[in-house]
């Protein structure tokens, strides 16, 4: 019997991935969680075989407990589930070791078959998510990256400046630069693209 969590916060989703899951004889949803530290909590207690999570999920996202199992050595595998073809995305779910990368509206058959394959050994991803993960052309230079990679983390372009060992004024420059090559009104929405494509 294979064991496995779902990790999803819309409820309605969770429910009906379990129950279809329970119809098949060979599966069995042991745990459900509607955020990602309680996904973490419930693979570190339940111990299932496999977890069906979310990406874009309140207090951890489903990349960042993915991370976490991977940096513990969990035996758990780990099959990410998404509405999206984000580059970035994708990227980090190849570094975080997970097994399966597949769209939620995947028919509940193709998902029972994609977890017995993952616990057989195989790697699994819909075709439609491999194809829009093909990243853009990074526009930004290095130093535009190294600058919106230190915005992220929430630092004021004096700190910025500072860390850097660059003028207030320039660290502006580059602000302002970064902006306008991406098309975006503030830093939060130029660090959400970047984020997103996989450019920082």
């Amino acid at each position: 019997m294979i064991r496995i969590v779902i990790a999803e916060d819309q409820r309605m989703l969770r429910g009906a991935l379990a129950s279809l899951l329970d119809l098949e004889d060979d599966l069995e949803v042991v745990g459900q969680a509607g955020d990602g530290a309680g996904a973490l909590a419930l693979i570190e207690t339940l111990r299932p075989d496999v977890c069906l999570m979310d990406i874009e999920m309140p207090l951890m996202s489903g990349l960042e407990v993915a991370e976490k199992l991977q940096a513990q050595g969990s035996p758990c595998r780990v099959i990410i589930l998404t509405t999206f073809a984000r580059p970035g995305y994708f990227e980090r779910a190849v570094k975080t070791g997970v097994q399966g990368y597949l769209l939620k509206d995947e028919s509940s058959d193709r998902l029972a078959e994609a977890i017995r394959r993952v616990m057989a050994g195989h790697r699994e991803a819909s075709p439609e998510l491999l194809f829009g993960s093909i990243r853009r052309d990074n526009p930004l230079t290095a130093r535009e990256q190294e600058i919106l990679r230190l915005a992220a983390e929430g630092r004021t372009a004096g700190e910025i400046a500072g860390s850097l060992h660059l003028s207030y004024g320039t660290v502006r420059n580059y602000i302002s630069e970064i902006l306008n090559k991406l098309e975006v009104k503030t830093r939060i929405e130029a660090v959400r693209l970047a984020e997103e494509n996989g450019w920082i």
